[in-house]
């Protein structure tokens, strides 16, 4: 039988359908593309925030819709599923099965019982059998679940339990495998990477774990996600600077600036540490580039504490930076916090903080007209007129681009060259090829 999926959410999700395609794949099915040519239908849900909640919802009704014509199946997994399982079988009984997170270990089980097939094996998901979905040169490289920090506003740790590391023999042995084929650059994700190893080995591995990545030779670039502020240490900044394989990146979501909602999010960090940090890194890495992540309408946050973290945002001048309003989870210690804010109130302060980064980001990008940079080539245009690549500076469906002209060379996605930034567009930038690598 043909078998379709569809992937919600985060990137740590989608490595959990990269293995469940694995699974259908080592079982001699036919994996397609396109949802309207399967029989059966796997959705990985996220339940994280409301609005993918209802992504999830809808993405389901849509996909019900099809058990009118061809599908004859459909299985829905993931976050949504384990927040909500009695209350989805009750409202969806269009959906054949829904596996939790907590079914994962015996995900098979289920599958064969809902096709009634032969129980002639117990197979798990597995990285061996991973499916990888995001092209030839890139791939995720998860290195724990779940999350001890318990931010008020965050349902992760109910969803998903306790940080629990992998072994760091465990993960070298998947990106050596995925090294093998042909991957140039994995992108380490966690819920929070700095926390990795601690509750395996008792004190953090990331740095070291990054080091053992670079000692693969066939990767190019290393990158890592979700880096809280109040765990990146000297160690770590210095394994960055000092490995060229690891991209001078940081990604480091610290939600606000203002010590009372810091305090009132449960975060680790004060306005002071987090600005310390900034100028630490800036001052060790000086082409670093640094994202973050905000929350803007928390509940209680006053004039003072957004025009705070406005003002923040202005002298920062972050490379990268997304914006979220506020949500409120059922069952988080800030659902039931008072003072909560007017929806008007919370889309006005996104607005503000939005229009000031994309000035931002615009002028940060014009710096880099006349440089030269070094860019993995992926796709091209539909007219073939230019490649379409990426620099460190860009992490892939997060960031942007570069486009290159295609001035009749060979074929070379998938390749590396170096590129000479012409002009800047938006949240991309527009080059021409200084010379390749070999």
């Amino acid at each position: 039988m043909n078998v379709g999926f569809i992937s919600l959410g985060c990137s740590k999700n989608l490595v959990v359908t990269e293995e469940i395609i694995g699974l259908f794949n080592s079982h001699n099915f036919n994996i397609v593309n396109n949802a309207k040519n399967a029989d059966i239908i796997v959705i990985n849900t996220c339940g994280f925030i409301e609005s993918a909640k209802q992504e999830a919802i809808n993405t389901i009704f849509e996909m019900a819709k099809l058990k009118k014509k061809r599908c004859k199946y459909l299985i829905v997994t993931g976050c949504l599923v384990q927040r909500y399982k009695e209350e989805l079988e009750k409202e969806i009984p269009e959906v054949d099965l829904f596996l939790s997170i907590s079914d994962y270990e015996h995900i098979w089980e289920e599958i064969k019982k809902l096709l009634g097939l032969e129980k002639d094996d117990k197979a798990m998901l597995d990285f061996n059998n991973r499916v990888i979905t995001t092209g030839d040169n890139m791939a995720y490289l998860k290195i724990a679940e779940g999350c001890n920090n318990n931010c008020t506003y965050c349902a992760i740790p109910y969803i998903q339990g306790p940080y629990i590391s992998r072994p760091i023999e465990d993960i070298i042995e998947e990106a050596k495998l995925l090294a093998k084929k042909g991957i140039k650059e994995l992108i380490v994700i966690a819920q929070d990477t700095t926390k990795y190893g601690i509750d395996l080995y008792g004190e953090s591995k990331l740095a070291e774990l990054l080091e053992e990545l670079c000692k693969i030779e066939e990767l190019q670039w290393i990158r890592f996600l979700y880096a809280y502020p109040e765990s990146i240490t000297d160690e770590l900044i210095n394994v960055v600077k000092n490995n060229d394989k690891i991209c001078n990146y940081f990604d480091i979501p610290i939600q606000h600036i203002s010590d009372t909602v810091l305090k009132r999010m449960n975060r680790k960090s004060d306005g002071v540490s987090i600005r310390n940090l900034i100028d630490k890194i800036r001052n060790e890495i000086p082409d670093v580039i640094l994202r973050t992540t905000l929350i803007v309408g928390f509940p209680g946050e006053t004039e003072e504490d957004f025009n705070e973290l406005y003002e923040f945002v202005k002298e920062s001048r972050f490379d990268k930076l997304g914006v979220f309003t506020y949500s409120m989870e059922d069952n988080t210690p800030a659902a039931r916090l008072k003072n909560q804010i007017d929806y008007d109130i919370k889309n006005s302060r996104y607005d503000k903080i939005m229009k000031l980064q994309e000035q931002i980001s615009e002028d940060s990008l014009n710096k880099k007209v006349g440089n030269v940079y070094k860019v993995l080539i992926e796709s091209s245009t539909p007219d073939n007129e230019y490649y379409i690549g990426r620099t460190y500076m860009d992490v892939p469906d997060i960031d942007g681009v570069v486009l290159i002209k295609n001035n009749g060379d060979n074929n070379l996605i998938n390749e590396f060259v170096e590129c000479k930034i012409q002009e800047s567009i938006e949240y991309d930038l527009i080059g021409e090829i200084y010379s390749k690598i070999d």
